[in-house]
């Protein structure tokens, strides 16, 4: 099948963060064992979604991953001029959802398999495919953790999120959590008889905004933009009416971290003004929704020396979005971000891959083939 039209296959499954994937699943095992390659399908504890692991060459042999995510963000927006689970070509653009991120890269693999299994690899070529990266990486720790059962050591893995085709070697790490604050209702009238936890919440949120402060005074990292880590409340809700005592009252917060910082530590400020209300006779409930670390790959390594070579552009020092690459490489796996697309156009109406984005992808994949017959 030509990429384009397995793009139209992938970007007909609506495959949303969250829900099941079986219907992509199975098509994307079928298509590998029509050129007689066996996939594993690793189910997640979900029960209703799997992660796909398969493998070109010698398991038993150092090679390489290639790694995407088959879940797409929602596409609720009224904008969208069609279907956005339904390809549309126009020119070289060709709309969907997930057609950047990262529905592209997995059609430029698939694409590739004719290529990688037309004859003998001295070096394994593998297939990682995730669900649930949209969520904050909730996936791809289930197939990490299968990962020696399935082969060598890998040398390193190709994540393959919108880049333009020019290999990125680092990017912040993530935490987000959420806070419920639970108090007493009563009659706006009698203060006295109630616990407001829209006003105890104001403490947690104060902690954020200090937090934020503080962060943007360093340390720095000029990398990124912005070269410091930073925390933001993004959502906050409570109360049913102005004359009744708001007895609940949630929040929640992410933090971005530069290389080198835990995110999930940066939270800490924030909890600990979450718990002292305890004392005050609120409930406090602390969740962490999702959280993954930074990836930061030396520019002297061998996998940004193959992908510079392989892509013949020098690779970009930094991102500020995340990935499933610093899990890689928090696993132990040597990690990289490159793959066709523009992250600009990811998570919006009319989504766009251009079909020479495609094209230098899969050219890319069946380079590496060759690489690995070598």
């Amino acid at each position: 099948m030509h990429v384009v039209e397995i793009l139209r296959k992938l970007v007909g499954f609506p495959s949303v963060v969250g829900t099941s994937n079986g219907d992509i699943v199975g098509w994307i095992d079928a298509h590998l064992r029509s050129f007689g390659v066996e996939a594993h399908i690793l189910p997640g504890p979900e029960g209703d979604r799997a992660n796909l692991f398969a493998t070109i060459g010698p398991s038993d042999r150092p090679g390489y991953i290639l790694s995407g995510h088959m879940d797409v963000v929602p596409a609720h927006e009224t904008s969208w001029r069609t279907d956005p689970f339904e390809l549309r070509a126009e020119g070289e653009r060709l709309y969907g959802r997930g057609t950047s991120d990262m529905k592209g890269f997995l059609a430029a693999v698939l694409a590739a398999v004719p290529a990688l299994t037309a004859r003998p690899l001295t070096r394994p070529v593998h297939l990682a495919l995730s669900y649930d990266e949209e969520a904050g990486c909730r996936g791809v720790p289930h197939l990490l953790a299968r990962l020696p059962d399935l082969c060598a050591p890998p040398l390193g893995a190709v994540i393959g999120e919108p880049s333009g085709m020019r290999a990125i070697l680092a990017h912040k790490g993530k935490a987000a959590a959420r806070i419920t604050v639970k108090g007493r209702s009563g009659h706006s009238s009698r203060p006295d008889l109630g616990l407001n936890a829209v006003h105890a919440m104001a403490d947690v949120l104060n902690a954020a905004i200090a937090t934020a402060r503080n962060l943007a005074e360093g340390p720095f990292d000029d990398a990124f933009e912005p070269s410091y880590s930073s925390l933001q409340a993004g959502t906050i809700g409570g109360g049913q009416a102005v004359n009744i005592i708001p007895d609940l009252c949630m929040l929640e917060v992410e933090a971005r971290a530069i290389s080198g910082i835990d995110p999930i530590s940066l939270l800490a400020r924030l909890r600990e003004a979450a718990e002292a209300l305890r004392a005050r006779g609120f409930a406090v409930e602390w969740e962490i929704l999702s959280a993954y670390p930074a990836l930061s790959l030396p520019p002297t390594a061998a996998l940004a020396g193959l992908l510079r070579e392989l892509t013949g552009k020098a690779p970009l020092a930094a991102v500020s979005y995340g990935t499933e690459a610093g899990l890689y490489q928090r696993a132990g796996v040597d990690a990289i971000i490159c793959g066709p697309g523009d992250i600009a156009r990811a998570h919006k109406p009319d989504e766009f891959i251009l079909a020479s984005e495609l094209a230098a992808c899969q050219a890319m994949v069946e380079a590496l083939a060759a690489r690995c017959r070598a």
